[in-house]
């Protein structure tokens, strides 16, 4: 069977970009069970309550969802386990730095396939306020608007 190439998404998480400033993202491999990937493979997961912890130098991904795999057996894992994160040991000092400024935390953006192996695109983020909300949904409205014009107008023509 040949190696699988490329990039494969498995989830998003639409939510961070919405509710926080990303700063920085890097990329991590994870490690997991039989069951886990097999369960990702499928295209089952969800990121939208997963956050990162940095624990004794290690960084551990805490929350997200993998369903139990279908087709397994008592060999399944649990669905919401702490997963470790691979990084480099100077990617997690630079994290560690990061991360201890106030209102800096890690979340996961992306979970995806990468030549084969599951990987996750982390970022140190920082909670955006109520009004950055409407602001950015205001500015979002006004670029689609000018956008809907400039069309209009090219197809008067």
């Amino acid at each position: 069977m040949p190696r699988e190439e490329g990039r494969k998404l498995i989830a998003q998480n639409k939510r961070a970009r919405h509710d926080y400033h990303i700063e920085d993202t890097y990329e991590a491999g994870l490690v997991l069970t039989g069951t886990e990937v097999k369960s990702l493979r499928a295209g089952r997961a969800n990121l939208t309550d997963g956050y990162a912890l940095i624990r004794d130098g290690e960084v551990w991904l805490e929350g997200v969802h993998i369903p139990e795999y279908t087709m397994g057996t008592w060999t399944n894992h649990a669905a919401r386990r702490p997963r470790k994160l691979l990084l480099h040991r100077r990617e997690i000092g630079k994290l560690i730095g990061k991360t201890n400024e106030p209102g800096r935390t890690l979340i996961p953006l992306t979970l995806y396939f990468k030549d084969g192996k599951a990987k996750v695109e982390i970022a140190v983020a920082r909670g955006k306020r109520e009004y950055d909300k409407r602001q950015d949904i205001a500015k979002r409205d006004a670029v689609r608007e000018m956008e809907r014009a400039r069309a209009a107008r090219l197809r008067r023509r």
